[in-house]
């Protein structure tokens, strides 16, 4: 008997989910830093070749990066005669209502107590930027040049010291309120 496509997408989903689990888990307890692969997959009970499958590697379960799909979509709600300060500022709200807030703030909090991580953010809120930059073309918008770029990594950074904020004082504030500060202060710096 062969296994249907759904099937399979729900098995793959599950693995991928009990491997998330098991390392949030592991990463709360132990520390990022002092949890091995090998720990992973033998919480999770699969192998390692699985674990790679479905992650290319232990800073992939924590530091996710949204698809250029992704991306493009929430881009093109916002109307393209705002700059794009202002199309990713009002986009932000929409991602966020994406999210279960319980579960990211836990991965957050991982990566704001881990400093390898938290200097890894900056490359995946750059690689974030890269995206937003790619996806203003099919939104409408001309692709940006040097100073447009600039202004889109600014914006991203803001977002992510705002998020990381939020990690730090363990989801106490709103995390919107806390991005749009982050916001204010990149659009009335002196």
């Amino acid at each position: 008997m062969t296994e249907s496509p759904d099937w399979r997408a729900r098995r793959w989903a599950a693995t991928h989910q009990r491997i998330y689990d098991a390392a949030l888990e592991l990463f709360q307890r132990d520390g990022f830093d002092h949890v091995t692969v090998a720990q992973i997959v033998r919480e999770a009970g699969v192998s390692v070749p699985t674990f790679y499958a479905h992650y290319p590697s232990k800073e992939h379960l924590v530091m996710q990066l949204p698809t250029a799909d992704d991306v493009a979509a929430l881009l093109a709600t916002q109307p393209a005669e705002l700059t794009v300060g202002e199309r990713i500022r009002r986009a932000a709200p929409m991602f966020f209502a994406q999210w279960d807030m319980g579960a990211q703030l836990v991965r957050w909090r991982i990566i704001a107590t881990t400093p390898s991580l938290r200097r890894r953010a900056a490359e995946f809120e750059r690689t974030t930027a890269e995206l937003v930059a790619g996806a203003l073309p099919s939104a409408g918008v001309p692709a940006p040049g040097p100073g447009e770029a600039a202004l889109i990594n600014a914006y991203l950074a803001a977002f992510t010291t705002g998020v990381l904020a939020w990690a730090d004082g363990n989801g106490e504030r709103k995390i919107e309120e806390l991005v749009d500060e982050a916001f204010d202060a990149l659009e009335h710096r002196r």
